[in-house]
């Protein structure tokens, strides 16, 4: 029996087909087959058939994040030309058309999208490349910032000590990442002020992609009482770096070895006000929990058995914490989110997700080279599989023509092992001479019509 031309179940069917044959879909044919078309299927809302499907609308919005000219015209100019070189009608290189259906796009299936190939990255993993037969997971925050447009001040409104009309909205965004694949597995972003924006508050909508027998690696600043015994009611150990408040006085305690002791913390009288009053209640009294020195740092860890789990075996797991760092860095630099560039919020937060789904799916293609390869996927280099993805994708194979030659060349590129580099927080070039904008460009631009340019200084 055939679908009525008005129904879901038609509806469905021509989502399937359209990401089948549809070319700039290949990213979600040649790496997941069935998985990801089947969200799509559950989670699209019903739509008429327009020159941007969601399915092609969202495979462009990624392409989009991938390309260095990740402007809407320079994504839709590509598009025109591919139609002609497949014998389609020409159609129109204005972008009006092309960012109405990104605001159809349902936040809500990004987001799903992102957790499913997060998941489906991790799946793929072999148990060798997990820590002592555990899945490891690294968390950690950072700001991006957005055009300054009334809508975007209101919901992420920039730092207090800047000017109105000088400064940039703000966000505060949190992600856990797998540390065997680099795999974003969640995310949640919020303002960056405000009880609601900090990190801690972040952490908590991320609890639900947490689960029992994971290990979570953090830096300081998630080394509280209120965040391990969370993580430990739902059976998540931690190794965390101590707080720099909190004093560690190896004397005291049960000792289990040298510089290494077990202490009990004392629940905090207070109420985070992240955290709701029943919540808090709801938390245990005391923590027993194990400090142990490692070099220069004084981690925390609720992994209690020095026999299970030594000291060298705590001291090498913190140190690839610092593999979040490299994650966030590509994130925002290599695929350029760290800047982001809608007016609304609500496009923001679109674009740090497609972002995020475009960053997974290099990963899985990343994932399937070590596989191919018989190395780590953190040995290969991230920056190189996005050229290589975006030269063969504008090749245009066919969907299953000679993968495993992307994968081998994929692997050529390694990245080097270089444990202990430092590197000084300054840059070499510098910047123009240009002199800071000091008050709103509104009123500079009348100054400018009134008084001229200032001249150069010499």
């Amino acid at each position: 029996m055939h679908a009525h031309r008005g129904s879901r179940r038609y509806q469905q069917q021509r989502i399937r087909q359209q990401a089948r044959t549809i070319q700039s879909c290949d990213f979600f044919n040649l790496l997941t087959k069935a998985e990801l078309l089947d969200l799509l299927d559950q989670q699209l809302p019903p739509h008429r058939e327009r020159l941007f499907a969601p399915t092609e609308t969202l495979s462009l919005f990624m392409r989009q994040v991938l390309s260095p000219d990740a402007s809407c015209q320079a994504v839709v100019n590509r598009h025109a030309v591919e139609r002609l070189a497949n014998g389609l009608p020409p159609c129109s290189t204005s972008t009006g058309a092309y960012c109405k259906a990104r605001q159809r796009l349902p936040l809500a299936l990004m987001e799903s999208l992102v957790r499913q190939t997060g998941i489906l990255t991790a799946l793929r993993a072999p148990t060798k490349w997990q820590w002592q037969g555990r899945a490891v997971k690294l968390l950690d925050g950072s700001t991006v910032t957005m055009p300054d447009t009334p809508e975007n001040q209101a919901r992420y409104p920039q730092q207090s000590t800047q000017k109105p009309g000088l400064g940039f909205p703000i966000a505060r965004v949190s992600a856990l990442v797998c540390l065997s694949t680099g795999a974003v597995l969640d995310s949640a972003m919020g303002p960056y002020c405000g009880k609601t924006g900090s990190e801690h508050a972040l952490f908590a909508q991320l609890l639900g992609s947490l689960v029992d027998g994971d290990v979570l690696v953090a830096d300081r600043y998630y080394c509280s009482y209120v965040v391990i015994a969370m993580l430990q009611a739902q059976g998540v150990d931690v190794v965390l770096q101590q707080h720099q408040r909190r004093i560690t006085d190896f004397r005291k305690g049960r000792r289990l070895g040298a510089q290494d002791h077990l202490v009990t913390w004392e629940k905090p009288k207070r109420c985070p006000s992240w955290l709701s009053q029943p919540q808090y209640d709801a938390l245990p009294a005391t923590l027993l929990i194990r400090e142990v020195r490692v070099k220069s740092k004084v981690l925390v860890t609720t992994l209690l058995s020095p026999r299970q789990t030594s000291k060298q075996a705590l001291g090498e797991l913190y140190v690839q914490r610092w593999n979040i760092e490299l994650d966030l860095r590509n994130i925002k630099t290599t695929l350029g989110l760290q800047a982001l560039h809608c007016m609304t919020p609500q496009m923001n937060q679109k674009e740090w997700w497609v972002g995020l789904l475009a960053y997974n799916l290099i990963r899985l293609l990343m994932l399937l080279s070590a596989k191919h390869a018989d190395v780590l996927p953190r040995q290969l280099s991230f920056k190189h599989t996005v050229q290589l993805w975006l030269v063969w994708d504008h090749r245009r194979p066919q969907p299953d023509d000679g993968l495993d030659i992307l994968l081998v060349l994929i692997a050529q590129q390694r990245v080097a092992d270089r444990p202990g580099r430092i590197e000084p927080r300054a840059v070499k070039r510098r910047p123009k001479s240009f002199p800071l904008l000091t008050e709103p460009r509104r009123r500079a631009r009348a100054r400018v019509r009134r008084h001229g340019h200032p001249k150069k200084l010499k």
